[in-house]
């Protein structure tokens, strides 16, 4: 083979591995034969117009990676032992099976967008990132980076940060009620789903029952199953789970889990009261089932104290009590944290060492320090302040469709960043339609355990956008689902 021959791309990349792909290339493709003899470095210098220490380097590379051996004062030789041409042939007889791969499971339901891409969203549990303090939290990781210990830096710390854990424990002892208990402690992880994870790898057998509610988180359901659960749907009422149901369920034996998110509901947005909560814990505790309270979106309550999760009482020790940071921050923070006892702490870093050892220690001390010099929490009461005021916007506009006639009906939450709308009539196509419009929300369908008949819910979040993109996202929505010619325009244009 003539140096000419060779095709160089041009590009930022040093000349000498310019070189080298160009050289490899030729291998691979057959132009150069298993032991085929190369001409000397200087010609190829001579040939390519190269410094002749380029062209050296260039060989020396390929050398190290195995595709040339340099006998001395013999020069260089293609790898005899490279199986070039069964390699090619082995690729073009199997060529056909390119991309069949035998995954043990189907890929699961990715949306088409991202769910900011949207020009409309009503992602129920999205905060808005256009009004996050980013400068102000740029000072905390600065400040993580330079004064974090060396030694954090390395493997350890599963449970996470020794500072972040603390500020958790306070915030949890002053805003949540949860007082500190010698058998308990906090975990931090890679948000809510690794925990969720966590806990079904750490207690779930294959076959063993998760009882949920039946309509539900699905991203936790998807880690439960995924561990070889079968789960179990809980009916539901205006008033959330229904306790019946459970024990009937429990009674049938097997349930090992029972998994719930007994404030702001997921998705319809129901708090479950004090009296259903206590006669819940009473089973757990005479049926041995560990309770997974999921408390996602705690802060953002209006109409009142937020009634204390379930952990904050919990004598037996049956609660494992998650959160996240990522409705309070951002979901990119990943920060997520459990408090739970000992025990089961300790089994959970052990599954967590073979997963990923630790979360980013930099953003860890970054939210430790954010929160301790008390900025966290002003931040909360900003975003609070906020999300009660777009909630309050987003049911008065929902009154004015009510008002001219639209069957809608729905409930004000005292909490959250959602709304349950029930528009009396199927929701079964309607989050594809609307999203091939530009719009994102959520259906009924997707939550429910199962089959329904006929769902008619959607959940409409009202944290993730301003009013003025709010309103025009209802107005598309409502276009979409009713026939609007026959319905009176309302006053804003609509």
């Amino acid at each position: 083979m003539h140096p000419l021959e060779l095709t160089l791309i041009p590009s930022s990349t040093p000349k000498y591995l310019q070189l080298a792909q160009a050289l490899r290339e030729s291998i691979k493709s057959g132009l150069l034969q298993p032991n085929e003899k190369l001409c000397s470095a200087r010609e190829f210098a001579i040939a390519l117009k190269m410094n002749r220490h380029t062209v050296m380097n260039a060989l020396a590379e390929l050398v190290a990676e195995g595709w040339l051996v340099s006998q001395q004062r013999s020069g260089y030789r293609v790898n005899h032992a490279l199986p070039i041409e069964q390699s090619r042939a082995t690729a073009k007889a199997h060529a056909h099976k390119i991309h069949q791969f035998e995954f043990a499971r189907p890929l699961p339901n990715q949306a088409r967008l991202k769910i900011t891409e949207y020009p409309y969203c009503f992602a129920g549990g999205l905060p808005d990132l256009t009004v996050f303090p980013y400068r102000e939290f740029q000072r905390y990781l600065v400040k993580a980076s330079q004064h974090t210990e060396l030694a954090s830096f390395h493997y350890g710390e599963t449970d996470g940060a020794s500072e972040l854990k603390h500020q958790v424990s306070e915030y949890l002892r002053r805003a949540r009620g949860i007082k500190y208990h010698a058998n308990k402690q906090v975990m931090i992880c890679n948000g809510s789903q690794e925990a969720l994870f966590l806990i079904a790898k750490a207690f779930i057998n294959p076959g063993d029952k998760v009882a949920v509610e039946a309509l539900g988180y699905p991203p936790a359901r998807a880690a439960f199953k995924e561990c070889g659960a079968n789960l179990v749907a809980i009916a539901q009422d205006s008033e959330g789970i229904c306790i019946d149901d459970f024990e009937r369920q429990l009674k049938l034996g097997g349930i090992k889990l029972v998994y719930l998110t007994p404030l702001h509901q997921y998705p319809t947005t129901v708090t479950l009261s004090i009296v259903r909560r206590m006669q819940l814990y009473r089973l757990a505790c005479e049926y041995g089932v560990v309770i997974i309270e999921d408390d996602y979106d705690h802060e953002f309550h209006y109409a009142c104290q937020p009634l204390v999760p379930m952990a904050a009482d919990d004598p037996a020790l049956r609660v494992i009590y998650l959160s996240t940071f990522s409705k309070l921050m951002f979901a990119g923070a990943r920060i997520g944290y459990m408090y739970a006892a000992s025990e089961v702490i300790a089994q959970l870093c052990g599954l967590k060492q073979i997963i990923n050892h630790k979360n980013d220690i930099v953003m860890q001390q970054a939210v430790a320090f954010w929160m301790k010099d008390g900025a966290f929490e002003r931040h909360l009461r900003r975003m609070t302040k906020l999300y009660h005021s777009r909630l309050t916007a987003m049911v008065a506009e929902l009154q004015c469709y009510q008002a001219l006639g639209y069957p809608i009906e729905f409930t004000i939450p005292d909490g959250g960043m959602a709304l349950w709308v029930k528009v009396n009539r199927s929701v079964v196509g309607v989050k594809e339609a609307l999203a091939a419009e530009g719009l994102y929300l959520q259906s009924e369908d997707e939550f429910v355990l199962g089959k329904v008949d006929e769902p008619t819910h959607l959940r409409l979040g009202f944290a993730g956008q301003d009013e003025h993109k709010m309103k025009a996202g209802l107005k598309l929505m409502m276009c979409y689902l009713f026939d609007y010619r026959s319905i009176p325009c309302i006053h804003n244009g609509v």
